[in-house]
């Protein structure tokens, strides 16, 4: 039986331990052969990686580095600049800033993100995730291929953290150990997870490695 099944849960907070969360909402479904996901804005919220802006302050070079940002991008208030250059550095993004710049003159995006990093690239400004964190900044996940190692051993399946959206675009962020990444992406083009209102973070897929996409 192949298949994708998004599992509803409860409002999971830093309060959670999101491996017995896994293991307590699978236990019933999962089987040898399986894949878990877990949406990866989750996984951080769990670690303690969501901030009210109100209580980030964002220094000189975050506030003039964010007024040329993407509108539609995750980097547009001060707070969430001053998140990037928390998580990778004041010279890198100055640096990933001037290089992203140079791009949107020749007309070519992502510039940015190729020099500021993938740490840079996960973070979500407000109104990125699930209520109630849709008011918070959510940074990404703190070693994600060690929580999905300790998910495979709690749960006897495959494990991934996935960046998924609706614009046909999945990034697995970590994984266990033997788990293609590139194929488990190829699985989440169509973004069966739900982080709003579907509440619905983490996926079980059946017989995964046998579903051709």
């Amino acid at each position: 039986m192949y298949g994708k099944i998004p599992i509803k849960t409860h409002i999971i907070t830093e309060k959670d331990d999101i491996v017995e969360v896994v293991h307590n909402y699978t236990k019933d479904i999962r089987e040898p052969g399986d894949l878990i996901s877990i949406a990866e804005s989750v996984v951080a919220i769990t670690q303690g990686r969501a901030y009210l802006p109100e209580n980030i302050k964002p220094g000189f070079l975050a506030k003039i580095l964010c007024r040329f940002t993407d509108r539609n991008g995750s980097l547009t208030s001060p707070q969430a600049m001053q998140c990037a250059i928390n998580e990778v550095g004041w010279f890198r993004i100055l640096i990933a800033s001037i290089i992203g710049g140079l791009g949107k003159l020749l007309g070519r995006k992502g510039w940015f993100f190729i020099i500021a990093g993938r740490k840079v690239a996960l973070i979500d400004d407000v109104a990125g995730t699930m209520p109630p964190y849709h008011r918070y900044i959510v940074l990404g996940p703190k070693d994600p291929d060690v929580v999905c190692e300790k998910i495979k051993q709690k749960t006897g399946v495959d494990a991934a953290i996935i960046d998924a959206n609706d614009l046909r675009r999945a990034d697995c962020i970590g994984a266990s150990k033997g788990v293609d990444k590139k194929y488990v992406e190829s699985l989440f083009i169509d973004n069966p997870s739900g982080n709003a209102e579907q509440q619905t973070p983490i996926v079980v897929i059946k017989n995964y490695k046998y579903i051709n996409n």
